[in-house]
């Protein structure tokens, strides 16, 4: 399995802009990998994700994949409850504004 490490990034990743740029390097790697292989999402160090953060650079990915391929290629690690929450919580949003646009007209 290959490695993501986000605390490249910092310790506190936090504004839209980061996530962008984050997910410009993480989706091809994702997009590549092997059949069957996973992607670890690695958050050793990193105190805290935003909303914001999570939304552009994680939940965004599901405007290229499902949730089911996504989670079939991806695992996260070293995540703490925060940070879990916030992708938690961003990915809840990312697809109810995919299944009900209407819902969601800033997400859309």
């Amino acid at each position: 399995m290959k490695t993501f490490n986000f605390n490249q990034f910092g310790k506190e990743l936090g504004t839209r802009m980061l996530g962008v740029q984050v997910r410009n390097q993480l989706q091809p790697i994702i997009r590549d990998l092997p059949a069957g292989e996973k992607l670890i999402l690695d958050f050793k160090d990193v105190a805290v994700v935003a909303n914001s953060f999570a939304d552009e650079c994680l939940a965004k990915l599901l405007l290229e994949m499902p949730l089911e391929e996504l989670k079939a290629r991806t695992t996260f690690r070293n995540t703490n409850d925060f940070v879990r929450k916030s992708i938690a919580v961003a990915f809840r949003r990312r697809q109810s504004a995919i299944e009900h646009p209407e819902d969601w007209p800033s997400l859309s």
